[in-house]
């Protein structure tokens, strides 16, 4: 990765550029903090260029590829406020009670957004889904696997047929063996992970069905999925994981949840209270 300022790099090498090239230029120059949030195909579609444009540009920067160029705009622009106070990120000068405030603004902030972009018909497409399966398979990497190991945790009480997959190599062999009755929930901010496209690939080649939660609706693995649930929450490159992103995600599963448990409230109920009195042996 190159040394140095980005933008002094891309004004170095702008009349270098090809005319889409300087489309691309242009816009992250002037959209800088909201460069570093943008996937490739939203980055693309503001600068009305192709996305192979972009991974040229990257490249001739001297980037391996788009995650290395947001990275390098989130270097070159850190420590500006507008950007701190945007993400919830804290100063020096913050105190306790400061950052105990600036988180929970992110937090409630990162619901709030999520709750804009919510559609109806596609959680009622997503619950429908889930509750003809036969079985549902919830998957993701990384920081994303935490949530979907929560995700099948919070279903598995009131069904039985919710599992978590962990390991990638896994993942694949499990998705190759499914059926046309069963289900693959995935956990993706980016959309755009390789595991992911090859995960989703095999889940279609067998006709099961596939639902992804994720920040980007026309990410690559969005193309590949039966229903894309769209949280809210901006993450730049520097803050992989974070708890903002991943408060947007549950309560994305939180809201399929109740809506799964709405259908049904007296069975949903008798799980419950069998998983209650069962767990209630494990304390003392």
């Amino acid at each position: 990765m190159p040394y140095g300022n980005v933008f002094e790099k891309i004004n170095s090498e702008y009349y270098q550029l090809t005319s889409a090239e300087k489309k691309v230029a242009d816009y992250a120059v002037i959209h800088q903090q909201q460069t570093q949030f943008m996937s490739i195909s939203e980055l693309a579609e503001e600068a009305g260029v192709a996305e192979a444009t972009i991974s040229r540009f990257c490249k001739r920067l001297g980037y391996k590829g788009y995650s290395a160029f947001k990275l390098a705009i989130a270097n070159s622009t850190a420590g500006r406020t507008e950007s701190s106070t945007r993400s919830g990120e804290f100063q020096p000068e913050d105190n306790i009670l400061g950052i105990c405030q600036k988180i929970c603004d992110s937090d409630v902030d990162a619901i709030r957004q999520t709750l804009e972009l919510i559609d109806p018909e596609k959680i009622r497409r997503a619950a429908d889904i889930l509750v003809s399966a036969g079985r549902v398979l919830c998957m993701g990497q990384g920081a994303s696997m935490i949530l979907a190991q929560e995700c099948a945790h919070l279903f598995s009480l009131v069904r039985p047929n919710f599992y978590a997959v962990i390991d990638s190599h896994i993942q694949a062999i499990a998705a190759s063996q499914l059926t046309a009755r069963d289900v693959v929930l995935y956990f993706s901010y980016s959309g755009s992970t390789k595991e992911l496209l090859d995960n989703l690939k095999i889940v279609r080649e067998q006709r099961a069905m596939s639902i992804l939660i994720t920040r980007f609706p026309k990410s690559p693995g969005a193309a590949y999925a039966d229903v894309v649930l769209q949280c809210g929450s901006r993450e730049g490159p520097l803050q992989g994981g974070s708890i903002a992103a991943r408060i947007a995600q549950l309560y994305l599963v939180d809201v399929l949840f109740s809506e799964i448990c709405r259908r049904d409230v007296e069975e949903s109920t008798r799980h419950r209270e069998q998983v209650a009195e069962v767990l209630s042996d494990k304390h003392i």
